[in-house]
């Protein structure tokens, strides 16, 4: 049976992790747990296999690499460090807008995700508000997995 290798395109299914076990993201069909990041649409992918080619650079390095040398139905864990994932936590991520550069109808509530689109450049960041006062409104645009260890628990399904 031959073993995956670097150009290769693979099918593969994973589990995604973070530090406390909770699963972020999984190609398995599943009902998330109250709470888990895969509630949101945005992280997780659709239920099934999902293909990649190896070297492509498509998944984090470790995974591509990990991969190498599998055979059909093997299986692994592989973990990821922080500073390979996310990175760590920066604070020059983390910033307030005053209310009157917020428009009037905005409400919203500490803890949640929003998207912010600037006037400058029309870019947009997903940022998490962190903080409310009678003044401003304050923002973390770090990722929200930011600074945590990640592990994948990977099965190779075909060699393509």
């Amino acid at each position: 049976m031959s073993q995956a290798k670097k150009g290769d395109r693979v099918s593969i299914h994973f589990i995604g992790r973070l530090q406390d076990g909770t699963i972020f993201d999984s190609t398995h069909e599943m009902e998330p747990a109250e709470g888990d990041s895969c509630e949101n649409e945005e992280h997780n992918i659709e239920p099934g296999p999902v293909e990649l080619l190896i070297g492509d650079n498509e998944f984090f390095t470790q995974i591509e690499d990990g991969i190498i040398g599998m055979k059909v139905g093997d299986k692994k864990t592989v973990a990821i460090p922080a500073d390979d994932a996310f990175g760590e936590h920066d604070d020059e991520n983390i910033f307030s807008l005053t209310l009157d550069q917020i428009p009037e109808d905005f409400k919203p509530v500490v803890g949640e995700e929003l998207e912010l689109t600037s006037d400058e450049n029309d870019e947009s960041e997903v940022v998490t508000v962190i903080a409310i006062s009678d003044t401003e409104i304050t923002f973390d645009a770090n990722h929200p997995f930011t600074g945590q260890d990640l592990t994948y628990e990977i099965e190779l399904l075909e060699i393509l």
